[in-house]
């Protein structure tokens, strides 16, 4: 399974970013063998991070996502997408992976944050 986790650097020994949208990272880590990818999270600078983080995350055929929190926006195209999202995680990388997979990270059934959070200095 590819799980997405948003995080501040670009290995699984980085922290996890709370911020969906506007994450500098996603390493997407293949939990069948444990081998990740990091991707720059491009959208983070533009308006309409969240949606088009989600829709960076579609393109990558990411199962779901893990992280601290996620707005309305992108987490009705997660939704639309198929994509849960498994949101309080915090920590590294590798410990929100290992939380993840012995589900202390519930799905969560909408969104977690105000709309534009981590604007303008988070």
């Amino acid at each position: 399974m590819k799980v997405a986790v948003t995080s501040t650097g670009a290995t699984p020994d980085s922290a996890v970013d709370e911020r969906f949208g506007r994450c500098r990272y996603f390493v997407i880590v293949n939990t069948d063998d444990d081998s990740f990818e990091a991707v720059e999270n491009d959208a983070s600078v533009a308006s309409g991070a969240g949606v088009n983080a989600a829709q960076l995350l579609a393109g990558r055929s990411v199962e779901a996502v893990v992280t601290g929190n996620c707005g309305p926006k992108a987490f009705s195209v997660l939704n639309a997408a198929g994509m849960p999202v498994h949101t309080g995680a915090s920590g590294t990388v590798a410990e929100a992976v290992a939380a993840f997979r012995r589900g202390e990270l519930a799905a969560t059934s909408g969104p977690t944050g105000p709309a534009h959070a981590g604007q303008g200095g988070w």
